[in-house]
């Protein structure tokens, strides 16, 4: 764990340099970046192992950072805010968080809360392949499965429906809002939140015509989950 390198994605030099400081102290490698884009291109080419990641950004917001993470990968994020509706949609952590921390805080506590989730994620980042009956997901190559008599047996998928499935997936009884799947999976589509029954829809016809019923439950009030619980 010690020399991981820790994205820190603040547009407060003063936090930033404080946070840094921080983390260099304990071991850590870091890297700075002070809006959403930029953010993004370090994520590409430095391959961070943790994100430390401010909500209210310059060109990319918070959430749209983490949306697009999401969609590549599973690295561990960690969101820092001080706005109260930020917090409400963080509590749950449905967007796909990890964790996170609020304004104002102790530098301290946050290079232990980096040190937490380096220590609870560091076996499923290895995870590529996540299997549940006879389905299965490859999130590497971005493709699914049905096991059937011996044969792996390809699950025809748009890229939104995909990345819906390999979303709700990793937490098949756990019940997410349309927001939070819109927010996760499409975070660059204009789409409206209905839009995600459509998505839904069309992934558990497509099951179904596999032979798996189900799938994708709607949750009242709320939204849907992968699976009820067995």
């Amino acid at each position: 764990m010690d020399n991981s390198l820790v994205l820190i994605v603040e547009d407060e030099p003063a936090i930033a340099q404080i946070l840094e400081a921080y983390l260099t102290r304990d071991g850590f490698r870091t890297v700075r970046a002070g809006d959403g884009e930029t953010a993004l291109q370090h994520h590409a080419l430095l391959k961070p192992d943790i994100v430390l990641l401010d909500v209210r950004l310059p060109k990319l917001d918070g959430f749209g950072v983490l949306g697009r993470l999401r969609q590549v990968g599973s690295t561990p994020i960690i969101m820092v805010t001080a706005v109260a509706d930020d917090i409400d949609r963080l509590s749950g952590l449905r967007l796909g968080a990890d964790d996170y921390v609020v304004k104002p805080f102790n530098p301290q506590e946050v290079v232990a809360r980096v040190r937490a989730v380096l220590r609870r994620t560091q076996g499923d980042r290895a995870e590529t392949v996540r299997r549940f009956g006879a389905l299965e997901v490859d999130f590497g190559s971005y493709t699914a499965f049905i096991n059937n008599d011996g044969r792996r047996v390809p699950l025809p998928l748009t890229l939104s429906e995909f990345r819906i499935l390999a979303y709700m997936i990793r937490h098949p009884t756990q019940a997410f809002a349309r927001s939070d799947i819109l927010d996760a999976c499409l975070p660059e589509s204009d789409a409206l939140v209905r839009t995600v029954d459509t998505h839904i829809s069309n992934l558990r016809r497509k099951l179904e015509d596999m032979g798996q019923d189900g799938f994708f439950p709607a949750v009242r009030s709320i939204g849907y989950r992968f699976s009820d619980p067995r």
